[in-house]
Formats: C-alpha cells, sequence, structure tokens
C-alpha cells in the first residue's frame, strides 16, 4: 500500500470520527491531536508493516514444497527406476540433481537461469519443454516459481531428519555438576539452566519403584519387588530393579499392547455381527518376540513377509498375520471382489502408517 493510500484512509477516518458525539464536544485542534492523530500513526504503522511482510519473499522448504514437485512430474522419468529412467538423469537423488553434463549443470544453486532444470520447464519450446506434453503432466506458475525461488536462495537440499545419518554430539557443560549422573543428564540440566528452572527434588525410593514398574509392565510392582528394591543399597539398585522388570513376561505383554493398536489387533471381525475369530497366536508372537528381544530387522521381515522365507517355520507363518488383522466379513452376500479391494487397501494403509 503507498503512501498516497494511507493517507486517503486518514483523511477518510478524520471525516468519520468528527461524527461522533464527542468530536461536537471539543475543540478541532484537540480532537485532531490527541484522537485522529495517534489513530492514524497507528494505522499508518499497522499498513505499512502489513505491506512490508506481504512484500517478504519466504524461503522454500525442500521437503514440504520442492520435493512434491519433483515426485509428481519428475520421477518417473527420472527417479529411482532404472527401468523407466531418461537420459540417464535422476532428480530423487542431491548427486543426480546437481550434477553437471555438456550442457552444463541440472541445478546451479543460486542461478535458476544457468539451471538447466529452470531452463526446461519455462522454455516456449515444446521439443525442449519438461515436463514433456505427452506426459500429460504440465507445471503450474506457482510451481514454478517455488522451483526459481529455491534455486536463488541456494537449492537447499534439507533431508528429511529421518533419513540422516545419527551424529554424535558433544554433552553440553552445565552449571551444577552434582546433579549429573550419566551424560544424558547433561542434555536435560543445560536446558532447565537454559530457561531458569531448577530440577524437581528426586522421587522417594517408594515412588520411583512404583513409576518404573507401571512404566515398564503396565502394572505395579508386587510386594516382593518393592520390599527387595527398598532393602537393596547397593550403588545399582535402580539398574537392578530395571533388568527384573525388562525380565519379567510383562514387559512383552504391556510393550506388545501398543503394537497391536498399531497392527489393529482384535479377536472380533469387527463387520456384519463382529463375531468372534482366532486371532490369538499372532498376539502371542507378539509378546514373545518382544520378551525375547528380537531384532527389529527380524520382527519386520517375519511379520510382512514371513511366508517368502526359505523354508518358514510356523511361527514365522503366524508372524504374517499382522497382515489379517484387519475389519473381516463372513457375511454371506458380500460382493468378494469389493472386500478384496478394501483389504488390500488397509494393509497397505496399515503397512505404510506402521513401518514407514
Amino acid at each position: 500500500m503507498s503512501a498516497l493510500d494511507i493517507t486517503e484512509r486518514v483523511v477518510m477516518l478524520d471525516t468519520r470520527i468528527a461524527t461522533f458525539p464527542l468530536a461536537s464536544m471539543l475543540p478541532r485542534s484537540i480532537f485532531t491531536r490527541f484522537l485522529v492523530a495517534p489513530l492514524a500513526f497507528l494505522m499508518g504503522l499497522f499498513l505499512v508493516g502489513t505491506s512490508s511482510r506481504a512484500g517478504s519473499v519466504d524461503a522454500v522448504d525442500f521437503q514440504r514444497q520442492v520435493r512434491p514437485i519433483l515426485s509428481d512430474n519428475c520421477f518417473s522419468c527420472h527417479g529411482p527406476d532404472a527401468q523407466t529412467r531418461l537420459a540417464a538423469l535422476r532428480l530423487d537423488t542431491r548427486e543426480g540433481a546437481f550434477a553437471a553434463n555438456i550442457r552444463g549443470r541440472v541445478i546451479a544453486p543460486g542461478n535458476p537461469e544457468a539451471s538447466l532444470l529452470y531452463q526446461r520447464v519455462t522454455t516456449d519450446k515444446i521439443g525442449r519443454l519438461m515436463p514433456p506434453p505427452w506426459s500429460a503432466k504440465v507445471l503450474t506458475e506457482e510451481q514454478i516459481d517455488v522451483l526459481k525461488r529455491w534455486i536463488e536462495q541456494g537449492a537447499s537440499w534439507n533431508q528429511h531428519w529421518s533419513f540422516k545419518a545419527i551424529q554424535p554430539h558433544e554433552p553440553p557443560a552445565v552449571k551444577n555438576e552434582s546433579w549429573i549422573r550419566n551424560p544424558l543428564d547433561r542434555f536435560i540440566l543445560a536446558r532447565l539452566e537454559k530457561e531458569g528452572l531448577e530440577p524437581t527434588v528426586e522421587a522417594d525410593r517408594r515412588t520411583l519403584v512404583r513409576r518404573v514398574a507401571l512404566d515398564l509392565t503396565g502394572l505395579p510392582p508386587d510386594p516382593g519387588t518393592l520390599e527387595s528394591y527398598l532393602k537393596d543399597s547397593s550403588a545399582n539398585s535402580y539398574e537392578k530393579l530395571v533388568d527384573k522388570l525388562l525380565s519379567s513376561k510383562h514387559w512383552g505383554e504391556h510393550r506388545a499392547r501398543y503394537w497391536l493398536d498399531a497392527a489393529r489387533y482384535a479377536d472380533t471381525h469387527g463387520i456384519h455381527i463382529d463375531n468372534y475369530r482366532e486371532m490369538w497366536p499372532y498376539r502371542d508372537w507378539v509378546i514373545r518376540a518382544l520378551n525375547e528381544n528380537k531384532p527389529f530387522d527380524q520382527f519386520t521381515i517375519e511379520q510382512i513377509a514371513g511366508d517368502l522365507l526359505e523354508s518358514p517355520t510356523l511361527d514365522q507363518l503366524v508372524a504374517t498375520g499382522f497382515h489379517r488383522c484387519n475389519i473381516t466379513t463372513n457375511e454371506g452376500g458380500v460382493i468378494p471382489e469389493e472386500y478384496e479391494a478394501i483389504y488390500a487397501k488397509d494393509r497397505a494403509d496399515t503397512t505404510g502408517t506402521v513401518f514407514l
């Protein structure tokens, strides 16, 4: 908004406020000085601030804005599938996207005009336009602008945190060294000190054993466990308590509740008369796997494809019950093809949600 626009609005404000009953009771000079002028000043600040914000350029987020454009419009020909890849170009990897060839660089950070990617999505030559017309894909002006601004801003390739290698972090320095018992405590205390907070007083031993028992097994401690912990004055008494709770069968039962929720476990069909079905062998497999501390890669493989392993065991076949926990029906009048599609969608949704 221009200065002229602001001036016109101030004049309109002066005219409208002059019609208020209060205005007729005050001299015009006082009215203008103490009512109109301050309001006009505040309006000017608001309008100028709004205009400034509207004109600012927001940073482009690669994961949320750029990757979806590339994935939807480019990956079918320049993505991970070697069978459909054209021109030996990959836009799904950093190495491919920033590669150079005899024509130049695919993406030249900071310079859209020198980037082959931007040149090809903005050209008016049909034979060079990307995506090509035969693909039935067309970039909108907004999408092209996102790509341009992304390149202008340096073409950041910030990966989602789950794809980044874990890097060690040096534990931060803290003021209250006496509170520290292990390296993780430093991170907690450093944040507390930054916020000007003090750690809470350590819980008494009865409260502590109750908390850890409920957290690890979902059950309060039995009297024997409680008394044993209270009488143990050794330096590692807490560690021994945790080991004992982890070795309990209730550990696997408690942890399994969360996994079975994600796997949509149920002992009934869920449709029609919601009658009983025998799914408990899969439930028991999950509990045993957790209590045996089965490696997560095996835990995953056996549930997704245990039946495809070479000479699978009965347990590995039972593990694939993960795919059979969906809502099912035994109604005689259903259309089989319809429910085959429903079941397939459910399995894809659940597998994606749980593992991806």
